[in-house]
């Protein structure tokens, strides 16, 4: 056997270059590059052998380690899944910072390489700088917290460890079931022990997506189910956009007539002028897709987690004798309550049951009630994003005027908050990939960083980041680090001094104002940010605008530019769009002195009784 003599780090850095794909008949190499923040921990193994491969794998310097494992993950759901990042930290604090990167990308099932420096494996030098020692376990280090957020963990503690190690991370971040975050702890000391490695190992090695097909069985309960429906509906979720099915489902919805809703994941699967697209469904849902869910006797969920959101906390679906197929290339979300799993991927499953179809198409008064729906609600929805003259301008407003100053091939990229609910509803996405919004951790301080992620997958389309000024204040860090790799961004941040959504929750179950907004929480002096003065310190080109109209000027100019730009509205706390939409279960407290909580308690028991489970 041949082999070569390299530390493990060099190994390691070594086998990721030599991974790749192949898109649309070109080879690339399926790590994009190393979002690194070097320590003590990493630097001198790891970073010794990160620079002699930068040119094959190069590393981009960040500012926070979530941020940067944000960025990473955003650029695979950019990528669809086919290509993706690693991120390394060094021990202790730079470490722990990424748990919660890996938890947005093990809940989202995105591929993320996490490599963060660990303790001595020898244990000579113990305790090092930022050891965490637990009394009863030497084995414990702040790692092992990555343990429940990722797929795969692993801890290498001696160098030739890595070679199954890399072989199970690889079939981890490639599998379309099983993706999701994994994480290699690497001991500092083996990142610099050498060992004679097979040259077999560092051979170029083409990773393709797998498409798996159906059970026969599954198959045909499927298609019993759907032709026996007079009712149905289609939910399409992230998997639609990973599976690369969007022009499948849309000749699919066409030929049998089936209207498509999406979840936040699934958003943009169809262009929003689709005369089947209903649009977002769920809590955050236009009236259009909710009346059909609501009326369903059957719901295709196609490559969906089905989370509350989506569901109306399972309050939503109330068709008499409805029944739910679970399209889905995981067999944990597939069984969701009580679906009837079909276990494959989307664009096949969605093949197969047209095959299986043939001719059979909803009947024609059902398509029509989608479509007379969808123009009513666009009709609605045309009054909350029309432009304003108010001084403070609502989300909704914002979003019209970043809408009317866009193109249809933008992507605008969002996280938590309030905006994630008025964008699910108003956005109209004109092509796939569009809409990119973490809402399945809802995030906050995702937006920035998953902006510069997405431009960085896809640089030819231009990218809108709008986020809050809690977040914005959360992690603003990556706007210095788009301007220091010259990746172009548009940051429009919406400031109404607090947060908003929140607030606006505490109201409607009875809370009173407190702690949310900036002026109902404890202060001496009411604070007065200047978010232009501060993103212009980190190298963006900022300005304030006053109002909808010098937003619409100012996003004009944006375009235009060449650097990343940050816009900076005020806007009104209080409205958002309450039209559409659908029950979210929030428990109200049982007991209370407040007679607002009361009345919400009575309200929340009221609407818990429509609640199924597992019917």
């Amino acid at each position: 056997m041949n082999t070569v003599r390299l530390t493990m780090a060099q190994a390691l850095v070594r086998f990721l270059a030599a991974q790749k794909t192949v898109i649309d008949g070109q080879t690339l190499p399926i790590f994009a590059g190393v979002f690194a923040i070097f320590g003590h921990g990493n630097v001198a193994g790891l970073g010794e052998a990160l620079y002699q491969v930068r040119d094959s794998l190069p590393t981009f310097r960040a500012h926070n380690e979530q941020s940067m494992a944000h960025a990473a993950t955003a650029f695979a759901k950019a990528s669809r899944r086919r290509r993706f990042m690693a991120a390394t930290s060094s021990i202790g604090p730079g470490a722990t910072n990424m748990v919660t990167a890996a938890a947005v990308a093990h809940v989202n099932r995105l591929p993320l390489l996490l490599l963060p420096g660990d303790v001595f494996a020898n244990r000579r030098p113990d305790p090092v700088l930022q050891q965490l020692e637990d009394f009863g376990d030497g084995t414990l280090s702040p790692n092992d917290c990555f343990r429940p957020v990722s797929r795969y963990f692993d801890r290498i503690t001696r160098p030739e460890q890595i070679i199954p190690a890399l072989a199970r991370a690889m079939t981890v971040l490639t599998d379309p079931a099983d993706c999701g975050p994994v994480t290699l702890a690497l001991c500092q000391d083996t990142q610099a022990e050498a060992y004679d490695y097979p040259v077999s190992m560092f051979e170029e090695r083409i990773w393709a997506p797998r498409r798996p097909r159906p059970d026969e069985d599954e198959l045909a309960a499927a298609l019993a189910a759907l032709k026996a429906a007079r009712k149905p509906v289609i939910i399409a979720g992230g998997g639609v956009l990973y599976s690369e099915a969007e022009a499948t489902l849309a000749a699919f919805a066409e030929k049998h007539g089936i209207p498509v809703s999406e979840t936040n994941a699934g958003k943009s699967t169809l262009a929003f002028d689709h005369p089947l697209a209903m649009g977002a469904v769920g809590v955050t849902g236009t009236s259009a897709a909710n009346s059909l869910a609501e009326d369903a006797d059957l719901v295709l969920a196609v490559g969906t987690r089905l989370q509350d959101f989506t569901t109306g906390s399972w309050a939503l679906f109330r068709g008499e004798g409805r029944r739910l197929v679970g399209l889905n290339t995981q067999p944990f979300d597939a069984v969701k309550h009580r679906g009837l799993p079909l276990v494959c991927d989307a664009r096949v499953g969605l093949e197969l049951l047209s095959a299986g179809l043939a001719d059979w198409t909803a009947p024609a008064a059902w398509t029509r009630k989608a479509r007379d729906g969808k123009a009513d609600w666009e009709t609605v929805a045309a009054r909350y994003t029309g432009p304003t003259n108010a001084e403070l301008p609502s989300d909704a407003q914002v979003i019209g005027a970043v809408q009317r100053a866009g193109a249809r091939s933008d992507v605008v990229v969002c996280a938590a908050g309030g905006l994630p609910g008025e964008l699910h509803k108003l956005w109209k996405a004109g092509a796939p990939g569009g809409y990119h919004m973490e809402y399945g951790y809802s995030c906050m301080g995702y937006e920035i960083a998953g902006g510069l992620g997405v431009k960085m997958a896809d640089p030819a389309r231009e990218v809108v980041v709008m986020v809050g000024d809690g977040s914005y204040l959360m992690a603003n860090s990556e706007i210095a680090t788009a301007v220091m790799l010259g990746v172009k961004l548009t940051i429009v941040v919406l400031d109404n001094r607090g947060f908003g959504c929140i607030n606006r929750l505490q109201m409607a179950t009875g809370g009173a104002n407190f702690n949310n907004l900036l002026r109902d929480a404890r202060h001496e002096t009411l604070p007065a940010i200047d978010f232009t003065a501060h993103a212009a310190s980190l190298g963006a080109v900022a300005v304030k605008a006053k109002g909808i109209g010098e937003l619409e000027e100012a996003l004009q100019a944006a375009r235009a530019a060449t650097t990343t730009s940050v816009i900076v509205i005020d806007t009104d706390p209080l409205p958002s769009t309450d039209a559409g939409g659908a029950w979210w279960d929030v428990a109200v407290p049982e007991v209370s002195v407040r007679g607002e909580v009361e009345a919400a308690r009575r309200r929340y028991v009221e609407a818990r009784a429509l609640q199924h489970l597992g019917d």
